[in-house]
């Protein structure tokens, strides 16, 4: 890759891993419901408003069913779930389960792609489900039914990730990604508006708060799709993907050093074991 592609790597897996401080700083005070509702319509706006200032991808009224459909099931409900396992996980274990979305990728792929799951693939989702498991023993976060609710949560966000791309991959493809990116989010906002007015806010709404929902919806969200779209279109997706191996480490990093969280030998081990076990599935597509 060239140094222009390494460095838009790097800066997608500090915002993304970024994004779940926001997501645990923000899910106690505003409520799982509010926290992805607004992620979406703020990022959603800044995007359009955008394509409609520069007038392009201005197709919403022909494809709008499409981009609903993956503004639902790649944005507002992996984020809405992704917000409540935030109510129970610290953040670095949130970055560490959402490192295994090829794992999931590869099984969807397999199911609905009818892509093969070789040995390499076999053995990389072994060894991602072993680092599942053990980061779910890892501590300091008690494992009680709360616990194990919070880890369905984040799992069920990331197969969704999956899911998304596999219909993408078969119903989509002709569609342009960036408007895909904008309208899907902005959509995917308003569908969520409905519950979100009956939804409780639980604290104040304070300056601090307002900054943290523009940086995850403005920046984790609205730049880092466009970031991720230039990488897909520079070095193709399974490239664009490894972009998961980098994101635990700083994800620990920023819950270390923004919300005092601790970092366990366990929680390394399993990290380690996922993104070993999510290399083997992306060195296995490279192949083919």
């Amino acid at each position: 890759m060239r140094p222009a592609d390494i460095a838009r790597l790097l800066a997608l897996a500090v915002i993304w891993s970024a994004s779940f401080v926001f997501v645990r700083v923000l899910a106690p005070v505003l409520g799982p419901v509010w926290v992805a509702t607004s992620r979406v319509l703020v990022a959603g706006i800044a995007l359009t408003g955008a394509f409609v200032m520069l007038r392009r991808h201005v197709d919403v009224a022909a494809h709008w069913r499409e981009y609903l459909f993956v503004g639902v099931l790649n944005s507002a409900l992996p984020f809405l779930l992704f917000a409540y396992a935030a109510l129970t996980l610290p953040a670095s274990y949130l970055v560490i389960l959402n490192s295994g979305l090829p794992l999931f990728g590869a099984i969807a792929s397999a199911i609905w792609l009818a892509e093969p799951l070789d040995r390499g693939k076999v053995a990389g989702l072994v060894s991602g489900a072993a680092g599942v498991l053990l980061v779910s023993h890892a501590g300091p976060v008690v494992p009680d039914a709360a616990f194990a609710i919070a880890v369905v949560a984040s799992l069920g966000a990331v197969l969704c990730y999956a899911l998304a791309g596999v219909w993408i991959k078969r119903r989509a493809r002709a569609l342009p990604p960036i408007a895909m990116a904008g309208w899907s989010q902005l959509l995917g906002g308003l569908a969520l508006l409905p519950i979100a007015v009956m939804a409780p806010v639980h604290g104040a709404i304070t300056p601090t708060i307002v900054v943290n929902v523009l940086l995850l919806a403005l920046v984790c969200s609205a730049i880092a799709y466009v970031l991720y779209f230039r990488l897909i279109a520079d070095v193709g997706p399974t490239r664009a993907m490894t972009v998961t191996f980098l994101m635990p480490a700083f994800g620990m990093l920023w819950g270390w050093l923004f919300l005092n969280e601790t970092i366990t030998l366990p929680m390394l081990a399993g990290a380690t074991l996922i993104v070993a076990g999510t290399a083997a599935v992306v060195r296995q597509q490279q192949r083919r």
